[in-house]
This record gives structure tokens, sequence and C-alpha cells, in this order.
């Protein structure tokens, strides 16, 4: 196999969203290809890119955001990441959908629209109610499982190009959701701004986000990669739409993704009442540090305690002739085995349930992808679990892995054995 290249890149310099210069270090992850390019068989010898994973944070609009940027056309156009494939994670669209509809009146006079639908997995229950629905999926691979669902889905990245075609075409939105998608996209302004185009007077803005507070305090680096180009606070969500002609009326803490926001917005003139829950939640970051230099100075100490007691643990675990292999191929988890330097010489395989990732390697550290029935055959010591923020339903479905004395490990945010 070639060398692995270090493909050199300039850092931006500046804030995406403000321009501001005044720019200080998060986090540094060193140089990782991209979390979600997993290696085919047929391409084991070719060289994969390597990019500066790091972190900055912007001392004037107090966003998060990586120095260095990937183009997003060379990560989404063919995609493996498939939201259907967590039953959590469908149980928690369903949920969402149920809640819309009863609170905002939806029906089959109204249209909802989402921003990066990937394979349908919310909007399968929109469908399912008879409520016209449309989605909009950068990744053609991903977009065709959900037009065979029988889902509208059209191929696109949503700007304000792609909402004034939308908005061309006569469509007008109830409900935009737009779910982990805001993190995508290099520069936020450009989907933001393309918002008000495509949502009715009254309609209403549903984004979720990884809550960058909650990425601090639980040391969740991992959750960095090169697909999320930014990290929110609901302070800087605020100067964001604000920016745009959108207001934030209210605001939901969820634990998806370790800790997120469910950030509800709409047009400044629309009758929805701004909720007490969005001045308490920025008054909750301002005191957790969120807008001063020593809490991203702190985080970095952090970073570096994780990586060492996992290492420990793995070098313990070699020692005494055990094994340990891995469950999940989340891009979270290729974060914290590229970083930590890991190989197969430490972690074996890893396990996962969607066949578009089964039987290729992970990135960087060509761990090869198994499916679950791979545990029972090896019966490892140990299985790592990568996503650990699905650790408990990840446990239970694969409560077998006790039956031989199997024990389950997670290295976020502090090591533990199950």
């Amino acid at each position: 196999m070639e060398d692995l290249a270090l493909k050199e890149q300039s850092p931006t310099g500046s804030c995406r969203f403000c321009g501001s210069t005044r720019l200080s270090p998060v986090a540094d992850l060193g140089a990782q290809v991209p979390a979600n390019a997993f290696v085919a068989p047929d391409r084991v010898d070719r060289v994969e890119a390597r990019y500066p994973l790091r972190t900055v944070v912007c001392h004037d609009c107090w966003l998060v955001e990586l120095d260095h940027v990937v183009p997003p056309e060379s990560i989404f156009r063919d995609y493996a990441y498939l939201s259907s494939y967590s039953p959590s994670w469908l149980r928690h669209a369903e949920r969402f959908v149920d809640a819309a509809v009863a609170r905002f009146g939806l029906g089959r006079d109204s249209l909802v629209l989402e921003i990066a639908s990937n394979d349908g997995y919310l909007l399968q229950y929109v469908v399912a109610r008879g409520i016209p629905a449309l989605g909009i999926e950068p990744a053609e691979n991903v977009a065709a499982l959900a037009r065979a669902k029988d889902i509208p889905t059209e191929v696109a990245f949503f700007d304000e190009s792609t909402a004034a075609s939308l908005r061309a075409r006569g469509l007008s939105a109830d409900l935009i959701v737009a779910n982990n998608v805001l993190a995508h996209v290099p520069a936020p302004g450009s989907l933001v701004a393309g918002l008000p185009a495509v949502l009715s007077a009254e309609g209403v803005v549903s984004v979720e986000v990884p809550h960058l507070q909650r990425l601090l305090e639980g040391a969740e680096f991992d959750t960095i990669y090169h697909e999320h180009y930014s990290y929110f606070s609901l302070g800087f969500l605020q100067r964001l739409f604000r920016t745009h002609g959108l207001r934030v009326f209210d605001v939901e803490h969820l634990a998806t993704h370790g800790g997120s926001l469910r950030v509800f917005a709409c047009h400044q003139a629309s009758r929805h009442v701004t909720q007490g829950s969005v001045a308490e939640t920025v008054e909750a970051e301002l005191a957790a540090g969120l807008e001063t230099r020593e809490t991203y100075d702190r985080f970095g100490e952090q970073v570096l305690r994780v990586r060492r007691d996992l290492l420990a643990f793995l070098e313990g675990a070699r020692r005494g002739g055990k094994s340990v292999v891995g469950y999940g191929a989340a891009a979270k988890g290729n974060t914290l085995l590229n970083y930590c330097g890991l190989g197969v010489d430490d972690i074996t395989y890893v396990v996962d349930m969607n066949p578009l990732k089964q039987n290729q390697m992970l990135p960087q550290s060509r761990i090869p992808v198994l499916a679950p029935e791979r545990l029972a055959a090896t019966k490892p010591d140990y299985v790592l679990i990568l996503p650990w923020n699905l650790r408990d339903e990840i446990a239970e479905s694969m409560s077998h892995v006790r039956d031989w004395g199997g024990r389950f490990v997670v290295a976020v945010p502090r090591l533990e054995v199950l």
C-alpha cells in the first residue's frame, strides 16, 4: 500500500460567518482522512487524502468552526450514512412528526420540506399521514433509496439558489426541517439565507444541531470531523437567523448525539410567541463560559485525557491477551481511532448494521468493517462502542456478547467498561 498523503489546504484565516480574524484554537486532532471516506476492497492501494482537523473559536460571534475546509461535493455526493439503520433515530423522527403535526396544525393542504432528507427516515412519517412532503438530498445514492419508498426527493445542496428555484415553482413550506445538516455546510449562512424564500408567512423552521455546550462539557471531541464545519451555541444561532430575517421563538433540549438543541424559527413578523426557553438557554450558555476563551483552553486538556485513557486500556488488554473489536462504523468513531493512531493491531475489526459500510475498511485506520454476526463467531473479550451516544441501544441489541463473558467499553466522555 502506498504511503498515505497529507493533502495541504490553506486555513480560512477568518470566521466564515462574521469575517473576524480574532480566532483561537480549540482542538487539534491532527491530519485525518474524512471520516466517511470508507475504503473499498478494490481501492486498498490508493492514497487517502488527509486534511488538517482543527477547530477554532471566533471571539466576536463565538462560532466554533474548522479552520480548513474540505469541499462538500467531495464528501456528500456518494454518502454512506443512512439514518434508517438506527431504531432510536427512527423513533425520534416519528415522535417529532407527531408533535409537529399537532402543534402547527399540519394537514393535507400543508407542505413539509426537509433539507438533507437522507433516505426518507423522517418524511416517511409525513407521507404516511397524507401530508405533502419534499426532500432535498445532495447524495444521489441516498436520495434513490428515499424515492424507492415513494418519498418525493430531489438531489441538490440547499442554498439561496435552490430556494429561489423552488419558490419559482410555487413551493411554500409550512414546516422546514433541517436535522443535523447546518453543521455540514461550510458557510452556515448560505443555507439559512435560503429559508425565508420557501417559508410560508406563518411557517416554522425546525433545526436540530449538536449543542456546543454539551460538546465542551462532555469532552465530545469525536463529534468533530470534516463533515462538521461548524459547532453551535443557541447564542450564535440567534445571531445567524436574525441576520437572515428569522426569529428563534422556541428551543428544546434533546438527548440525541450526546446532547442537541431543536431550534424553532419563523419570520420576524410571524405571530409565533417567543418562549422563555430561548433566553434561559442563552443565559445558561453564558454562565457555562461559552463566550470566554478559558472554556476552550480547558477543552483541549480534556481531549488529551480521553486519548491517554483509551491507549492505556488497549495496552492493558494487549498485555493480558484480550481481544478488542469495535461496534459501529460511525464518523465519530473514525475521528477517535485516527486521533489515537489506532489500527488492526489494536481493534481487530468493527461491525456495523449498514450494508453500505460492510466489507469495506475504515478510513485511515484500515480496520475492516463486518456484519454484526461476526461477533458471535469470534467471541471477543471487549467490544468498544464507537457511537457512544447509542450505548444503551447497542448493549441491549447485542446482549448476547455477555454470554461468553464479553464486555462493552466506551471511551467518551470517559473510559468506562460497562
